[in-house]
């Protein structure tokens, strides 16, 4: 490690990101912000990761940031890829290694310990609530090689210390932050809606994710929005996104007869335009441990309909920025965006509060500037700096 002390003293702080997929989630989303926004006259960054696809890659080279691909995961110890990852960490001789989502964090843990990295972090990015016991397990024993870990919600840093047992002292709660983007031009959004179909009559009710079903249960979504149509002939269904569970969603919208009143838009690298055809948002997820769109949504003043799971009711407030219902529960779920279609005045209310909540709670600065502080203190107590 003398290398690294010495380098720390003249250069400029290395960090090693480590994830999965870099696709479209909310976690390459908190990547791309820090390598936008950390100090570059400060830190180097580069990001390691099974495999890169759709647009998003882009934005980071954009920025300067390498992209290192080792290769799926074909199994928890899969020593090819491991062998790849600490081949790229030699390489890049990183002074940080911050790991996220399972495999980011697997790879952090035991490339970083075998390549002597001085700052390992972890960071629990999921809701791990039906995590299996033996995934806890092997859980903890990731965590064991790891320095420090980060919390993205408190419903997660609770389970980092009540089923991980994670000491205190070795976990961070930091809140994810969204960069807020300007408003698309009136006559993009114009010949948006022309494209897709909807008229200024039509209220949309509007989701955007992965079509993974078991996690964001799009499948309630449809249930609801066709007890919805009873009462809201108007309403169309804007889903934003594509995933494995596509065909079944649109094979379930033709059985539930309300594919003509849905509109599948696909994989969007920039959502942002999409909020502007909203008037209500919708995350129906089973499981969530923070919810980045959620935070999207209220920066374009879209009032929300959500459930009452992992860490959504610490994003939005119940009652003043969404609607909540419990998970699995389409007929509660479609009560919700009803109150919603059938008052302006409680949408206007929430789409204030929600913009208000975005800009104080949840800004990419706010993040940026955590996660700065976390960098330096943890470098700080090993001494490097």
């Amino acid at each position: 490690m003398a290398w690294l002390k010495a380098d720390l003293g003249m250069d400029k702080i290395r960090v090693l990101h480590c994830l999965e997929t870099i696709g479209s989630g909310g976690v390459e989303q908190t990547r791309l912000s820090l390598v936008k926004c950390l100090d570059s006259s400060r830190y180097e960054q580069r990001i390691i990761c099974t495999k890169a696809i759709g647009g998003l890659p882009e934005l980071f080279q954009q920025e300067g940031c390498e992209i290192v691909e080792v290769g799926e995961f074909e199994k928890v110890f899969d020593f090819e890829r491991y062998r790849r990852a600490a081949a790229a960490v030699k390489d890049f001789k990183p002074h940080i290694i911050h790991g996220a989502v399972f495999e980011g964090v697997n790879m952090a843990a035991i490339v970083g310990r075998r390549c002597s990295v001085p700052v390992i972090i972890g960071e629990e990015t999921s809701d791990p609530q039906n995590r299996s016991w033996k995934g806890s397990l092997l859980y903890r024993f990731l965590v064991f090689f790891i320095h420090h870990m980060v919390a993205v919600s408190p419903a997660v840093e609770r389970y980092l210390r009540n089923k991980i047992f994670v000491p205190k002292y070795k976990v961070t709660m930091v809140a994810n932050g969204v960069a807020e983007k300007p408003a698309p031009a009136s006559e993009e959004v114009v010949c948006l809606r022309k494209e897709l179909g909807i008229s200024d009559s039509d209220f949309v009710i509007g989701t955007v994710g992965r079509l993974f079903d078991e996690h964001k249960r799009v499948s309630d979504l449809l249930r609801a929005f066709e007890m919805l149509l009873e009462h809201s002939a108007n309403a169309k269904l804007l889903i934003v996104g594509t995933g494995p569970d596509e065909d079944m969603l649109k094979t379930m919208a033709k059985n539930l007869g309300v594919l003509n009143r849905v509109i599948f838009a696909g994989y969007q690298v920039n959502t942002r335009i999409y909020y502007e055809l909203m008037d209500v948002f919708c995350l129906p997820s089973a499981f969530e441990a923070f919810g980045l769109v959620l935070v999207e949504a209220m920066y374009a003043g879209v009032p929300i309909v959500a459930t009452r799971t992992g860490g959504i009711p610490k994003v939005v407030v119940e009652n003043e920025t969404a609607l909540l219902s419990p998970p699995f529960d389409p007929k509660v779920l479609s009560h919700n965006i009803l109150k919603l279609y059938t008052s302006s005045e409680l949408r206007d209310k929430f789409s204030v509060a929600g913009l208000a909540r975005a800009r104080r709670e949840f800004s990419e600065d706010r993040y940026v500037s955590d996660i700065d502080t976390l960098y330096t203190r943890l470098l700080s107590e090993r001494g490097l700096i």
